[in-house]
């Protein structure tokens, strides 16, 4: 079974079906309008204030180690329970 571009003939395989310069060139072109896209979108953010970033990080940071200090009290009393049991 050969596979067919369209009304071109039989195509290898592996042989691109476009011209590989207009693949670059669309390609680059996408890229440009991505590239302005996120620019634009980057312009229109609200970026958070020092005093909000800082106060957000020290929430995460402190949420962090109370879920780790709470995971190691679960973690002590379930081995001390299953110790219990096995002995």
């Amino acid at each position: 079974m050969s596979s067919k571009a369209s009304g071109s003939g039989t195509v290898k395989p592996g042989t691109p079906s476009r011209p590989v310069a207009r693949d670059r060139a669309g390609r680059n072109l996408q890229m440009k309008a991505f590239a302005q896209g996120l620019a634009s979108e980057m312009r229109r953010v609200t970026w958070p204030t020092r005093q909000e970033w800082v106060s957000a990080t020290v929430l995460t940071i402190g949420l962090v180690i109370s879920l780790g200090f709470y995971t190691f009290l679960l973690d002590e009393f379930f081995g001390w329970v299953f110790g219990l049991v096995h002995h």
